[in-house]
């Protein structure tokens, strides 16, 4: 029987298990159900450092020439790196990484032409169909009269000039930073954007962390918002008297930070540090954030002449505002970074060059900064299983019909007098409600907290 793609295709892309889930003959069908559904006929394709990825890009390749489309072969990519390529090409793209999940683990990103996301509402979901007919024989994969080319090309050094050109760098003050790739992608392109393996040298010492390309993550998981993941970027960065650290995802889609002492940055403040720098060059301009980010952002955006906009938790659906918006920027609190200069797409290493831009042209601390953007006490998010998310919303919603303010742009969202707020959504993959609260104060956080997460849990 073959895999049942409805268990393991996701909202915004593909992540399952290799050998059982995750196999070439569905990467292959894939690839040709791509070509047939978006009608693309030119295509990159990349992969992480994970070892099924050259055979699965390969296998997209071979589905998608004999659709008729020609094929990139990218070799070894950041997402971000791909996104630039789908950007600059003017090409769709396919990306196989499955971010920050486990080693026996993989995955599929595919984007349109200029990055514009491939998610279950926009073609995803019948790629996803048309691929298991496929694989059930129950239709043949359409054959074009020609089939495509694949040719093989690197982008390392285009990727990391383009990115280059957005943010100077190269006036700063020396800076000496730690950087923990996680063993994923970030080892590949840290050295060519930041350091001098393709591009002049910048006035930035690196030291590098667990820079070694390997998808079995033996020093820790490559998602650095987990606490237990930045312990060792913690201490290198205190022991070595460094003005800051990194820490990329696996794919390097996404950037964690952390100031001299070692402690966390939150993205929240990031977002609003960047939104500053990008209204200097562009009064006025809209910067996007999802609601659960800090009420400082959106406070500091208008402080600062923007237009702030209120998004949906995810990136398709922050990517679509900020097309519709012709946003400048967005972030989201889980250090997804978005950039009108990078097709709308996110990038853990333009938000990094922004940071080190930011501290570099300063005489400031990265924390003397970063405390500029903080105004609230956050909860951080809280995971509660539940048999019925819905349902306990509503009973959350009931319970402050008069009172407090609330919509439902996304989950539940509360807005109390004294100015904390709480977000209650479901997971879309999982039967559990996500909770983020946010007070004035540590007190007003708690007992806004422990009041939802009572009503909650009995």
């Amino acid at each position: 029987m073959a895999p049942q793609l409805s268990e393991f295709v996701k909202a915004y892309d593909v992540r399952g298990l290799v050998g059982s889930q995750l196999t070439p003959e569905v990467m292959e069908a894939i690839g040709a159900a791509a070509v047939a559904v978006t009608g693309e006929t030119a295509w990159a394709v990349g992969h992480d450092m994970r070892d099924s990825g050259p055979g699965f890009a390969a296998a997209f390749a071979r589905g998608a020439t004999a659709a008729g489309a020609d094929v990139v072969e990218a070799g070894l990519c950041s997402t971000d790196m791909l996104y630039y390529i789908a950007g600059a090409r003017d090409v769709a793209g396919a990306m196989f990484t499955a971010s920050h999940n486990p080693a026996e683990y993989n995955g599929l990103k595919m984007c349109l032409p200029a990055a514009r996301p491939i998610g279950l509402d926009t073609g995803l979901a019948d790629i996803r169909d048309r691929a298991q007919a496929i694989l059930d024989g129950e239709r043949s994969p359409d054959a074009a009269d020609k089939p495509g080319t694949v040719t093989t090309e690197g982008f390392l050094g285009a990727y990391a000039a383009y990115m280059r050109g957005l943010v100077d760098l190269s006036g700063i003050r020396p800076l000496k930073i730690v950087v923990d790739a996680g063993n994923g992608m970030g080892g590949h392109t840290v050295p060519a954007v930041l350091g001098d393996q393709l591009l002049d040298a910048l006035p930035i010492e690196i030291d590098p962390l667990y820079f070694e390309l390997d998808g079995t993550f033996p020093n820790h998981d490559a998602n650095p918002l987990e606490p237990a993941n930045i312990v060792d970027l913690q201490a290198r960065v205190k022991a070595t008297d460094a003005d800051l650290g990194l820490a990329f995802d696996g794919d390097a889609d996404r950037c964690f930070v952390v100031d001299a002492d070692g402690e966390p940055v939150t993205p929240s403040a990031i977002t609003a540090l960047i939104a500053t720098r990008e209204l200097e060059k562009h009064p006025g301009s809209v910067i996007c954030h999802n609601l659960i980010c800090s009420k400082a952002v959106p406070e500091i955006v208008a402080e600062h002449g923007g237009r702030p906009v209120r998004t949906r938790v995810g990136h398709s659906y922050i990517k679509a505002v900020m097309a519709e918006e012709q946003a400048v920027f967005g972030g989201e609190h889980s250090a997804h970074y978005y950039f009108r200069d990078f097709w709308f797409a996110d990038t853990g290493m333009l938000a990094a060059m922004h940071v080190l831009a930011a501290v570099g042209g300063s005489d400031k601390s990265l924390s003397d900064l970063a405390d500029e953007f903080v105004r609230y006490v956050p909860s951080g998010e809280i995971n509660s299983k539940v048999a019925d998310a819905h349902a306990k919303i509503d009973e959350v919603a009931a319970h402050y019909e008069s009172g407090a303010r609330t919509d439902r742009l996304d989950g539940l969202t509360v807005e109390l007098e004294d100015g904390s707020w709480a977000n209650l959504r479901p997971s879309n993959t999982e039967p559990l409600l996500r909770l983020n609260v946010e007070g004035p104060d540590r007190a007003s956080m708690e007992r806004l907290r422990d009041e939802i997460l009572h009503i909650v849990r009995n």
